[in-house]
Parts: C-alpha cells; structure tokens; sequence
C-alpha cells in the first residue's frame, strides 16, 4: 500500500527548521538581526477546497481577511482597520509618530485611541503612504494615468485567459521612498488551464515565524474570490520567497512551532458571490474546521 503524502504543511516546518538551523546570520534594518536564506518555494493544491492556514500555532484568519479587504479597496490609512480591531499595520505610524514627539510619546492603545476619535490625527499620523492597496488599485503612471491593476487582471482573465500578462504588482520604484514599509509581497501572476486557476506569488523578503501565515492564506484567499469572479476554479498557489529569514528573538516560537504535528488543514467557503472582486465583506468569507495548536506570541520587528 501506497504510504500516504506528508501534510502539506510539513514544507512550511521544513523550511522553517532549515533557515533556523542552517541560515545566515545577517543584520537587518530593525536592528533585530535575523537567520536568512536566499530563494524557496511551496506549492499547494486548492483543488479540495482545503486553505494554508497553519495549524502548527493559531493564526488569526479574520484579521488577514480584513487585512485584504482593505488592500483590495484601495485603503492606506490605518483607520479602518483599527475600527474593526486590527493592529497589524499600527506599529509602523506609531513609530513615526513616537520619533517625532520624543518628549511625549504614546503607547499603542493610545495612540490607536486617537486614530479612532480625531479623524484630522488620523489623516495626518495614520496614513502610510502609497503601500499595497494604492499600487493594486491607483498605480499613477509617469503620464499622469492611473491604473487599476486587479480590475484589469480581473478583466484579462475572463477575455484572454491564456495570456501570460495575468500580473500585478506593488514594487513602484518611483514610490517606495515615500512607503512606510516597501511591499514584501510584491507580484502576483496567474495561470488558467483546463478551467483552474492558478497563482505564483513572489515575496522579495519573508518573516517566516510571523508573516508567512498571513501571506500564504491571503495569497490562496484571493484566489478563490478571482476564481470566483471569472466562472473559474481553484487550482495551485506556487510561493516563492527570495530573502526567508527568521528574527533572531524568536527562538521560542520557532522552537515551539517546530514540537508541533500539523493538525487537518480547514476549508475554505465563499457564501456569497458578489458583483465584483471590490464588494466582499467579512461575513463572505467563511473557514471551516479550523482546529490549530494556541497561538504562539512574538514579536514584530519595526
């Protein structure tokens, strides 16, 4: 009798052990230090329904789906992520704010607190500058012309699926400098054959112990609603990372991640097709069967 296949999530605890066992031990911009490799892929087959949503330590879904929800509408301020109890992006602008009011300087709940109450703080000290959403959705050109990346791929791939164009990206030289943080996750391209849609998403730079949960189910969440969107299904994310590293204080969670078995992967639903990939809201999105070992805390490098 055949052996059965290791659980997908296996590759993601592989790569993990061999950054942190056989990484480089390198300097980086948040003064942290890291272990880092150059160059790794993982491939997962949606095809079952099934979702890479770890299972090793408890990734809270609801936060990445409002997290792509809000780059999908275009958003670069932090303040409605804030309204619906996100704190992923606050530590960026807190920083900024901080470094600049050294004599008095606001702790997180504070600061969050008045990105909610003042909306004239909130434009001014909330706002990150032309991060994901602006680049997905409002790409200025050197003419002056703004694009629309995903409603054009949305439309490329229902008029000329076989094309090998199906992009969009958030790397745009003449902005970085004015982002708060340049985009980890920056191209996305897609593959339609046999009536499946497939995705490879290319990451210059790659938290494993923090982000890469976030990116995987953003990644593989984002295909099913194109998939959806353009009378397609589900087929393969392909993730490639060029520097994966891990932060050198997070030897405990690697540690602990790493003592776990992987539990069944949870499936996906979309309750609802919307009118346009623009229109989702939370309560459409539904993961069934979620049963992950506790979250494991860490900290976030600035």
């Amino acid at each position: 009798m055949d052996a059965a296949p290791p659980h997908p999530e296996v590759q993601v605890l592989d790569l993990i052990r061999r950054v942190w066992e056989e990484g480089h031990v390198r300097p980086d911009r948040t003064g942290v230090g890291t272990r880092a490799l150059f160059g790794a892929t993982l491939r997962f087959d949606l095809a079952d329904g099934t979702v890479p949503l770890l299972t090793t330590k408890r990734v809270f879904w609801k936060s990445a789906v409002r997290e792509l929800l809000w780059f999908l509408a275009g958003e670069t301020n932090i303040r409605p992520l804030v309204a619906e109890g996100v704190h992923i992006w606050t530590d960026w602008p807190l920083a900024r704010f901080n470094a600049e009011h050294p004599d008095a300087p606001l702790d997180r709940d504070s600061f969050e607190a008045r990105i909610l109450a003042e909306p004239a703080f909130a434009a001014r000290w909330g706002d990150l500058g032309p991060v994901y959403g602006c680049q997905w959705r409002r790409w200025t050109g050197a003419d002056g012309r703004v694009h629309d990346q995903l409603a054009a791929l949305v439309e490329g791939l229902r008029t000329n699926p076989a094309s090998r164009r199906h992009i969009f990206t958030g790397w745009n030289v003449g902005e970085l400098d004015r982002m708060a943080l340049p985009p980890c996750h920056m191209t996305y391209q897609y593959f339609v054959a046999g009536g499946r849609l497939s995705s490879i998403l290319y990451q210059r730079s790659c938290d494993l112990g923090l982000g890469l949960s976030f990116n995987l189910f953003e990644a593989a969440l984002l295909l099913h609603m194109l998939a959806q969107q353009t009378d397609l299904a589900p087929g393969e994310l392909v993730w490639m990372g060029a520097d994966v590293h891990l932060y050198a204080n997070h030897a405990h969670l690697v540690e602990t991640q790493l003592a776990r078995a992987p539990r069944p992967w949870p499936r996906l639903r979309l309750l609802r097709r919307p009118p346009d990939l623009f229109s989702y809201t939370p309560a459409d999105i539904a993961v069934e069967g979620y049963d992950p070992h506790p979250h494991i805390p860490a900290p976030v490098a600035v």
